[in-house]
C-alpha cells in the first residue's frame, strides 16, 4: 500500500509550541533480527537497562514516550520498570504492535503478516483490543499514540486506532519503503505531521544531505537502481538519506539531518531507537559495550545541539495538547 502527505491536512502547530523533537522508543522482546519471526521470542531482559537510559536522556531534557508491545506490557518485571519511569509526569506511554507476539494467534507467522495492516481487520482489530487492554491494566492509563510493528499499517488501520481512542500514530518512516517484503510505501511521505481522519499522523523524521538534496527524492530512487550508487553519493557528500536514530546512523550524518530539518523548518523532529540496544548484544546496533559507548555518545551530541539550536523536548502530553490547539 502506498502512502503520501496530505499537504491539505498538514498540521500547523500553535505559535508558541516552537520548534520540537520527540523521542519515541519501540518497547519490544528480544529476538533474532536474522532470523524468522517465532512466537517464542518474548524475553524482556534489556528492559533492566532502561532506567540508566532514561536518566542520561531526560537529564539532558529529553521527554521520552514508550511504545510498548504485548511481552512487555505482560511481563510483571518490564511493567513494574516502566511503571516507575511513568511517576515523573513527563514520560509517555504508547502502544507497538508486534502480531507475531500478539494475542489472539490466528495467523501463520510469516513476513507478510508481520505487517500488522496485513492482517484481516478482525483480527487485527482484536490484536489491537488485547494489547490496548493489556496497557491500560499495566499501567493505569489508556495509550493515545500507536507504531504498527515493522512500520505496518494498512488499510483498516487508522479507523480502528480512532475508534479506540488513540490520539496519533506514528507508522510511517517518511521516505523509506516497505513494499519490497509486502509492506507499506512511505516514499511519498515528507516529515510534516498530518490529519489522516480523527488522528494524527507524525512521521518517524528522515533527512536529505548533502550538495546535491535539492534534487531529492528522484535522484535518490534513481540512485537505488545503479549498484553501489546511493553509497559512493553519501560517501562523496553529494546526497544522503538520514533518518533520525542513532541505530546505524553516524553522529557526523546525523547532526548535518538536524542542521538541515531545522533549517528547511521543520516542526517537530521525531527521533527513535528499538528498547533493546539500551544493552549490548540484542540488536546488529549495539553489539557489545563499545557499541553502547557509541549510542551513548551520539545522543550527547544530538541533544547538545538541538539545545544550541533552541529545539525543545515534546512530551506525550505536550503533543495531544498541541494538536487540540492546531
Amino acid at each position: 500500500m502506498v502512502f503520501s502527505t496530505l499537504a491539505e491536512a498538514e498540521i500547523h502547530w500553535p505559535a508558541d509550541f516552537g520548534t520540537r523533537f520527540t523521542i519515541f522508543v519501540d518497547t519490544e522482546e528480544e529476538f533474532d533480527w536474522r532470523g524468522p519471526f517465532s512466537r517464542e521470542a518474548r524475553g524482556t531482559t534489556a528492559i533492566a537497562a532502561l532506567p540508566e537510559a532514561h536518566r542520561r536522556l531526560s537529564e539532558a531534557g529529553a521527554a521520552i514516550t514508550y511504545l510498548v508491545d504485548h511481552p512487555v506490557a505482560s511481563e510483571p518485571r518490564a511493567q513494574e520498570i516502566l511503571a516507575d519511569l511513568l511517576d515523573d509526569g513527563r514520560t509517555g506511554i504508547g502502544t507497538q504492535l508486534h502480531p507475531w507476539v500478539s494475542p489472539p494467534h490466528d495467523e501463520d507467522v510469516n513476513t507478510r503478516n508481520s505487517f500488522p495492516g496485513n492482517l484481516p481487520r478482525e483480527l487485527e482489530a482484536a490484536k489491537l483490543d488485547i494489547l490496548t487492554d493489556t496497557i491500560r491494566s499495566a499501567f493505569g492509563r489508556s495509550p493515545r499514540i500507536y507504531r504498527a510493528g515493522r512500520y505496518g499499517i494498512g488499510p483498516n488501520t487508522f479507523t480502528l486506532l480512532e475508534a479506540r481512542g488513540y490520539r496519533i500514530d506514528s507508522s510511517m518512516r517518511a521516505r523509506y519503503s516497505y513494499a519490497g517484503q509486502g509492506g507499506p510505501d512511505f516514499s511519498a511521505v515528507g516529515n510534516a505531521a498530518f490529519r489522516v481522519g480523527g488522528l494524527v499522523e507524525l512521521p518517524l523524521t528522515t533527512v536529505y544531505t548533502g550538495r546535491l538534496r535539492r534534487f531529492a527524492p528522484g535522484l535518490y530512487s534513481a540512485l537505488g537502481h545503479v549498484p553501489k550508487g546511493r553509497g559512493l553519493f553519501s560517501r562523496l557528500g553529494l546526497l544522503s538519506r538520514v533518518a533520525l536514530t542513532p541505530e546505524d546512523m553516524p553522529i557526523t550524518d546525523a547532526l548535518e539531518a538536524v542542521r538541515v530539518a531545522v533549517g528547511e523548518g521543520t516542526g517537530l523532529l521525531n527521533f527513535s531507537f528499538h528498547s533493546p540496544s539500551v544493552a549490548p548484544g540484542f540488536t546488529p546496533y549495539v553489539r557489545d559495550a563499545a557499541d553502547l559507548r557509541e549510542f551513548y555518545r551520539w545522543w550527547d551530541a544530538v541533544l547538545a545541539l538541538l539545545a544550541k539550536l533552541g529545539v525543545r523536548s515534546a512530551s506525550e502530553a505536550e503533543l495531544v495538547e498541541a494538536i487540540g490547539q492546531s
